[in-house]
């Protein structure tokens, strides 16, 4: 950026202009192509080809709104979330104090279900008590998994819009993975793209529910990229 940036008058006056008027200026082919490279054609093919090369060469992945992801038992939120009106942070419990919101350990499936007889022979719970046996973690998929280079805070989110604005969970948690309480295994929604985040971010939010006062979401390239 800093070694293109005096090139922006040169672009708007050498390219246009006829070869007799600028065939003194030195550097006239190098100024052209360095022009071509600041344009946003350049720009967006540059960046399709970084994805790809980046998917093909060191494993990133961009997941996309609508893929089904198998899982090896198929959690059931509509019962947890809308039938039971359970808390999505009862299980996702580092939401509100970590990056990632977490998987909940096996331990806090067996906590709840071994005082539930009454679904003990329901398929699913005959494969969640088998892991428990083996004394094995279920490998549970991410559905909502963003590239390496995306650094997506749940705490600052959840604090925010859960705790200091007194939003209901499953609103707060709808805005980025969809109305939970009426999936089974949970589904990607949402595009979860720089400029979706960005269309929020740009809005004037509530800092609290005691106040008029408002603000957005950061700016800075550093806040999601480090």
């Amino acid at each position: 950026m800093l070694i293109l940036s005096p090139l922006k008058r040169n672009c708007r006056y050498d390219i246009s202009a006829p070869d007799s008027e600028r065939g003194a200026r030195r550097g006239k082919n190098l100024t052209r192509f360095l022009c071509i490279v600041r344009g946003p054609l350049f720009v967006h093919l540059f960046a399709v080809s970084l994805l790809y090369v980046g998917s093909s060469v060191f494993g990133i992945s961009v997941a996309v709104a609508g893929n089904k992801v198998e899982q090896p038992i198929e959690f059931p939120h509509d019962i947890h979330a809308a039938k039971m009106g359970i808390n999505c942070m009862y299980c996702h419990t580092y939401a509100r104090r970590s990056l990632v919101s977490g998987i909940p350990p096996l331990q806090k499936c067996i906590g709840c279900h071994q005082s539930i007889p009454s679904v003990r022979d329901k398929p699913r719970i005959k494969k969640l008590f088998e892991y428990w046996d083996k004394k094995e973690p279920i490998p549970f998929k991410k559905v909502h998994d963003e590239p390496e280079f995306v650094r997506f805070n749940h705490e600052r989110h959840i604090q925010r819009f859960y705790f200091w604005q007194k939003r209901p969970v499953q609103e707060v948690c709808g805005f980025c993975h969809g109305d939970v309480k009426t999936f089974t295994v949970a589904e990607k929604v949402m595009p979860l793209t720089m400029g979706w985040c960005n269309s929020c971010h740009q809005k004037d939010h509530l800092i609290n529910n005691t106040s008029s006062e408002t603000g957005h979401g950061p700016h800075d390239c550093w806040d999601c990229h480090k």
